[in-house]
């Protein structure tokens, strides 16, 4: 098959640092590569591909130092630039919300659109009844919830390489690990108390993005003067690994309606347990039990915490390689794109349990 990636462009593909679409982004394309596909990629101009590189901008809008940048007027060029080489590719996979809704109508039967984000915003209703040509692909059947009624074609849990966070069988740290963004709904407070409370080291390895800074002021950063909590900042992929495999478990306590939550998969092929509070798509994606621990309250967080060392590890790993592999997540997507090229609407397709 040609197919053509469209990728967002407010991060590198996959990211420098924190970022979670692109990065899933990068995974699929060369994952499809590896099957033998023909590949296309819509990105900024530092991507690193296995596919064909279509570079839309001279870099991600994030790390741009640019004073004044606008995020509509770079995806619209990319936009264009697709919609011209549209006739090269069987199917056009759109990774940038809706925003390519108007400029493809005429061509919604070769697109596929999956949905990286939450969808209960007010205005986004309408605009999936204004568009329902679009075929759509949730992240998790938790994120389908606000708009049950949208032209879904399947479910595809998110993947990556298999080979790139190695097992840790006997974690060096015997810490706690915090991995995400500082924010209200990601709750990093909560993982501070818990690990307080439970006596053991904390590292936060997370961004702070602008809207959250004031948050980061008044609740975060007077929570760190504690020794066991230290708080090591945003990291990318060249430093994960190592910061999640020695974790004794990955605390994941979120107060959102999570679509997927990349940095559990990322855990949990490291054999690291997690331990997540039950909201969106965690019952999705954590085995209770063996893959860690999904809970309600901070006592149950507590009582998961003392478990998490007695969890094999090796049971962790195989979960994540039974689940949740590129390889896996391509395939599923290999079907999606089989099934538009025969026309029909499809039965659904998921890369869930097995």
């Amino acid at each position: 098959m040609k197919i053509a990636q469209v990728a967002p462009l407010y991060e590198a593909v996959p990211p420098k640092l924190y970022g979670g679409t692109e990065r899933v982004v990068a995974h699929l394309c060369d994952a499809l590569v590896g099957f033998g596909h023909d590949v296309t990629l819509f990105a900024s101009n530092e991507a690193n591909t296995r596919a064909r590189l279509v570079a839309v901008r001279d870099q991600a809008m994030r790390l741009d130092d640019a004073p004044l940048k606008s995020d509509l007027a770079a995806h619209l060029t990319m936009l264009y630039e697709v919609r011209a080489r549209s006739h090269q590719f069987d199917v056009i996979h759109f990774h940038v919300d809706m925003v390519h809704f108007p400029m493809f109508e005429a061509q919604a039967g070769k697109t596929i659109t999956t949905l990286h984000g939450r969808l209960d915003l007010k205005d986004l209703a309408g605009v999936y009844a204004r568009w329902p040509q679009f075929g759509l692909v949730s992240i998790s059947d938790d994120q389908r919830k606000p708009l049950k009624h949208a032209h879904w074609l399947g479910t595809v849990n998110h993947g990556v390489p298999a080979g790139q966070y190695p097992y840790v069988a006997k974690p060096a740290g015997g810490y706690l690990a915090f991995l995400g963004r500082i924010s209200p709904e990601k709750r990093p407070d909560v993982a501070i108390r818990l690990a307080l409370a439970a006596r053991l080291p904390l590292k936060i390895a997370a961004k702070v993005d602008a809207v959250d800074s004031a948050y980061f002021e008044s609740t975060i950063k007077p929570l760190l003067n504690d020794p066991l909590i230290e708080f090591v900042g945003e990291i990318g992929d060249r430093d994960k690994a190592e910061f999640l495999g020695n974790a004794q478990a990955l605390l994941f306590p979120i107060n959102w309606p999570e679509p997927f939550g990349l940095v559990m998969i990322e855990a949990m092929a490291c054999g690291t347990p997690v331990i997540a509070w039950n909201c969106g798509s965690v019952r999705e994606v954590i085995d209770h039990g063996v893959s860690g621990f999904i809970v309600n309250s901070q006592s149950e967080a507590l009582t998961a915490i003392e478990r998490a060392p007695r969890l094999p590890r090796a049971a962790v790993r195989a979960t994540f390689e039974r689940r949740f592999t590129a390889t896996t997540m391509a395939s599923a997507y290999v079907d999606v794109y089989t099934q538009l090229l025969h026309g029909g609407r499809m039965a659904r397709i998921s890369a869930t349990r097995v």
